[in-house]
């Protein structure tokens, strides 16, 4: 099993009387990129802040990279986060500011000045680089704070609403550019667009309330392995198909098959005890969905009250 980049246990933390994370425990595997997935209010905001040690929790254990909880001389350069709120200073040309961040990473000044280089090229914005911060647009702004977070060679990377405010292009483009970065960091997300985290996340914690209710694999958590929706063009006859399959558990749901397998089962699996029935039974197959969206993760977890 992959060693945790992040493991958190009993997490709490209060703002007054509301309490923002409530035995928060969760722990990501190290090169992954995780969706941190909840509604507002659910506490994402607040577990970011404690693992990157801008928020300091009431209780719990926090342990990064296997070396306790955050500290500058132990995590600087290998832990950047982008905040959700993140000000940059207006005056500063782009260039300069990503220099000065590179610097507080530790890196050369060479060295700052080639990473700055490379994360704008990252964020397209390299024609802006002279620009100074208060001259962009909203969208702009938030690619140079991005940029930051991308410096030197992180081993974990926080990012809470990472694509807030950029045109959809721009949210195409991000994504390919955290995939990139899983090659050798571990990147944790927030966001509320969750087609877009399905589309790049392999791991996903869900909150609710400030606890985490679902925490794993995306596949696993989506049921990947063992659900199936199989699209066709008329019914079938489920008593042809259950003597064909027995260990599968099937319904007919307007134009849908739905199937529910066994956990030692695999995509694959069902497909060969199906597909060549419905084939020589003459129904068209229009569509094989394996497993839920993450959008209907979610909601399902809501709508049953997880706590996993």
């Amino acid at each position: 099993m992959s060693q945790a980049a992040v493991k958190l246990s009993g997490i709490r933390k209060f703002y007054g009387s509301t309490r923002a994370l409530d035995d928060f425990q969760v722990s990501v595997p190290a090169g992954v990129v995780c969706g941190l997935v909840g509604p507002n209010g659910a506490g994402k905001t607040t577990a970011l802040g404690v693992m990157a040690g801008l928020v300091r929790a009431d209780a719990g254990a926090i342990d990064l990279l296997g070396d306790g909880p955050f500290q500058a001389r132990r995590h600087g350069g290998r832990i950047t986060t982008l905040p959700q709120d993140c000000l940059l200073n207006a005056h500063a040309p782009v260039d300069t500011l990503l220099t000065y961040y590179g610097r507080l990473q530790g890196l050369s000044r060479q060295k700052a000045a080639q990473e700055t280089d490379r994360v704008l090229d990252l964020v397209s914005l390299t024609d802006r680089r002279r620009a100074r911060i208060g001259q962009l647009s909203h969208g702009m702004r938030r690619r140079v704070a991005l940029a930051q977070a991308l410096l030197g060679t992180p081993e974990l990377v926080l990012l809470d609403e990472p694509t807030s405010g950029l045109d959809p292009h721009l949210v195409v483009q991000m994504r390919n550019v955290f995939l990139q970065q899983a090659k050798k960091s571990t990147v944790i997300i927030s966001s509320h667009i969750l087609g877009e985290l399905g589309a790049m996340c392999d791991h996903v914690v869900i909150m609710e309330a400030g606890r985490c209710v679902r925490n794993g694999a995306l596949d696993e958590v989506a049921g990947k392995g063992t659900l199936a929706r199989i699209q066709l063009d008329k019914p079938p006859a489920l008593d042809t198909l259950r003597s064909a399959a027995p260990a599968l558990s099937l319904r007919w749901e307007g134009s849908t098959l739905s199937v529910q397998a066994p956990q030692d089962w695999s995509p694959q699996q069902i497909n060969a005890a199906l597909l060549p029935v419905l084939l020589d039974a003459g129904i068209g197959i229009i569509d094989v969905q394996i497993g839920q969206s993450l959008e209907e993760t979610y909601l399902a977890s809501r709508k049953n009250g997880d706590r996993h």
